[in-house]
């Protein structure tokens, strides 16, 4: 006698949860957060961005691997690099090691006053005081893109990417790569 196996609905969707689960842990591991400080700005006029001059870097490969990534997102929404007159700056401040001080009185950050406008949620009290040099707080795993106006020296748009980082090089470039990728997905490329 043969006896038939029974295969419930539970055990035939056990797979799907658990593929459902390995998803949402994936996907909570990355925080991305964007805003746009420039509400009505016309991003298609916008033709081209350049870079700020970056000092050194902890992980000049890692570096390179993010300038690419933002390098990509920036060329797939239309934008050229050139050194000569860009219309956007981009900036870039990240920790993977540990947290980071940042003191900065960047005059590019005109509106105001030299300091970049962190999200109080991410730097803790760094607007409070004066205008002069501001300590800024980059956590672990933190990598902050900001897009600046070149010619009225204001800051647009602000990326904010928080990861649980591994450890594995090939696993951290991916890691680059996709919160990138999320983070411009909500880079605005008309008017806002």
């Amino acid at each position: 006698m043969k006896l038939s196996k029974v295969v419930s609905p539970m055990s035939r969707s056990l797979p799907a949860l658990a593929l459902m689960l390995f998803l949402s842990l994936a996907a909570q591991g990355q925080k991305i957060h964007v805003n746009n400080f420039a509400p009505g700005t016309d991003y298609s006029t916008f033709k081209s961005y350049g870079w700020t001059p970056m000092g050194a870097v902890s992980h000049p490969m890692l570096a390179a691997d993010i300038v690419g990534a933002i390098e990509n997102q920036m060329k797939l929404k239309g934008l050229q690099l050139t050194a000569d007159n860009p219309d956007l700056i981009i900036k870039v401040y990240g920790s993977i090691d540990q947290e980071s001080t940042l003191y900065s009185n960047d005059p590019l950050y005109g509106v105001t006053g030299g300091i970049p406008p962190f999200d109080p949620s991410f730097s803790g009290p760094a607007l409070a005081g004066t205008w002069g040099n501001t300590t800024v707080t980059i956590h672990k795993g933190e990598l902050v893109v900001d897009v600046l106006d070149y010619k009225a020296k204001k800051l647009l748009w602000r990326g904010i990417a928080q990861v649980n980082l591994s450890t594995k090089p090939e696993k951290l470039e991916s890691q680059v790569e996709d919160a990138v990728v999320k983070m411009f997905k909500q880079y605005p490329v008309g008017k806002t």
